[in-house]
């Protein structure tokens, strides 16, 4: 009875680092992420010193709001620990940003076998492509939208991130539009929605010097709410992968 149970107890971890190094995606993520940790290092007043704050996000930016990190005032030895902090903090991060990427690669544990066939495309009968003809034709496309947004609301992982993202688009809408001092509304879906979002910036700061600038608020969160979704995508691939080696590990 303990051996079989063995494998239901082996750590969650062990295979997000085989999701993050299984794979030369994840493997050249994490390259690129060293490098910008030394280049860090050796240059810290260059602008390329934020680069692996930015190559970790979005869950590196939620170090904005814990109580350690660079520059926490104390003396040496809380200093020191507040910078180890930090920087196992951006470790996991980017390794949860490999295991992302390997999952993406990852071959899929519910791939139909090899010697199974496809069925064959259903001929459209002729007296069917009358006026319904476009409803019908819409329906595979609504039903691949479908599919592909699945990985975002089935598992846990993915909606919990969802309720971030909404509750920071709030947070950010009720200040745009009812709050008398909006302030610096936009940095926490920009940060939730990390790397996408910071495009969405850029679109709605082009908005936001037109003369269409009303429509700024508008357009970023329809940009957030797209880069949130494709993270949440990424996210529920992620838990996918998870499960099924956790399923395969069991058997």
């Amino acid at each position: 009875m303990p051996n079989a149970s063995r494998p239901r107890r082996i750590p969650r971890l062990r295979r997000l680092l085989a999701l993050a190094t299984d794979n030369w995606l994840a493997r050249g993520y994490l390259a690129v992420f060293a490098a910008s940790v030394l280049v860090m290092f050796l240059f810290p007043d260059s602008g390329f010193a934020p680069d692996p704050l930015i190559l970790t996000a979005p869950l590196s930016f939620l170090s904005v709001v814990l109580p350690f990190g660079p520059g926490t005032e104390g003396n040496g030895a809380v200093g020191v620990l507040a910078v180890g902090f930090w920087t196992v903090w951006l470790l996991l991060c980017a390794l949860v940003n490999a295991a992302v990427l390997g999952a993406l690669v990852a071959r899929s544990a519910t791939t139909a076998p090899a010697g199974a066939r496809e069925p064959l495309p259903r001929i459209a009968d002729p007296a069917e492509q009358g006026g319904t003809g476009m409803a019908r034709s819409a329906r595979p496309r609504l039903q691949r939208i479908g599919v592909l947004l699945a990985p975002a609301v089935d598992n846990w992982l993915a909606r919990g991130y969802l309720a971030v993202v909404a509750a920071a688009l709030g947070f950010f809408l009720y200040a745009v539009y009812l709050s008398p001092d909006p302030g610096f509304a936009g940095i926490w879906p920009l940060m939730a929605t990390a790397p996408l979002s910071i495009l969405a910036s850029l679109v709605a700061a082009l908005a936001e010097y037109s003369s269409l600038s009303w429509l700024s608020p508008l357009i970023f969160s329809a940009c957030v709410t797209l880069s949130g979704l494709v993270n949440a995508v990424l996210l529920g691939l992620l838990a996918r992968r998870l499960r099924a080696r956790e399923a395969r590990q069991a058997t």
